[in-house]
């Protein structure tokens, strides 16, 4: 397997933070917090706005003391994640692996851009209202503003995909879940999210093939002797 070229990384990293932060500005300016849309009358494929404070799939980390050690997290590893990706590039790593790696970089950074600027560069946003102790939500679409919702580094993470391929009833006999409702996929994502996911899992179930080494290119040497040779000197 062939090496990925660093210029070919980059674009990858980019085409994916581009399409995550412009899909994410977009549904941010053009929906109200919570709406939902049917894409193509599909009932499988919505389009669901919400926010989140914390982590990928719109998991909770505490409260604004843990969001903010959660964005500082994210950075150093987003820092991290760059010194290690340059190295990748100096050495025979498979394109696969490089692929998996540029992903989940490419969506850590995608969440992290939210989480460290959102609440500087919208007007409207989901933040913590000490009051009641909790994130609380806004009426209307935001806008871009000078006068933000929130503080460096206290941003919210914007979601959007939603896919509730199935969406049924448990069984009245089955135990314990018997008449409760029953969906998958439930969680709501964005392309970040979904990058990450994508890298995580391929290089999970295909570990023993991306962690080979790409194969170095080997020439065929000509081995050249000061030996004369005679046809018609053999010895038998």
């Amino acid at each position: 397997m062939s090496k990925l070229k660093p210029a070919n990384l980059v674009l990858l990293i980019v085409g994916v933070i581009v399409l995550d932060q412009a899909s994410k500005f977009w549904i941010k300016t053009s929906y109200p917090i919570g709406e939902v849309v049917r894409v193509g009358g599909m009932d499988w494929f919505h389009i669901y706005f919400i926010e989140n404070p914390g982590m990928a799939w719109g998991w909770k980390f505490g409260n604004e003391t843990g969001k903010m050690i959660l964005t500082l997290f994210r950075l150093a590893a987003v820092i991290f994640g760059t010194w290690y990706l340059h190295k990748m590039t100096k050495q025979a790593y498979s394109r696969g692996l490089m692929i998996c790696a540029g992903l989940i970089y490419a969506g850590a950074l995608g969440n992290l851009i939210d989480s460290m600027f959102y609440g500087m560069i919208f007007d409207k946003g989901l933040y913590f209202n000490a009051a009641v102790g909790d994130y609380v939500t806004y009426p209307g679409t935001a806008n871009l503003s000078s006068n933000g919702y929130s503080a460096f580094l206290h941003g919210s993470v914007v979601d959007m995909l939603y896919f509730p391929i199935i969406d049924t009833t448990w069984p009245d006999w089955v135990p314990f879940v018997g008449g409760t409702q029953f969906e998958f996929f439930s969680p709501i994502f964005n392309i970040a999210d979904a990058s990450i996911s994508i890298g995580v899992l391929v290089l999970f179930f295909f570990q023993k093939r991306l962690l080979a080494p790409a194969p170095e290119k080997t020439g065929n040497p000509t081995i050249r002797t000061s030996q004369q040779h005679n046809d018609a000197r053999e010895i038998f």
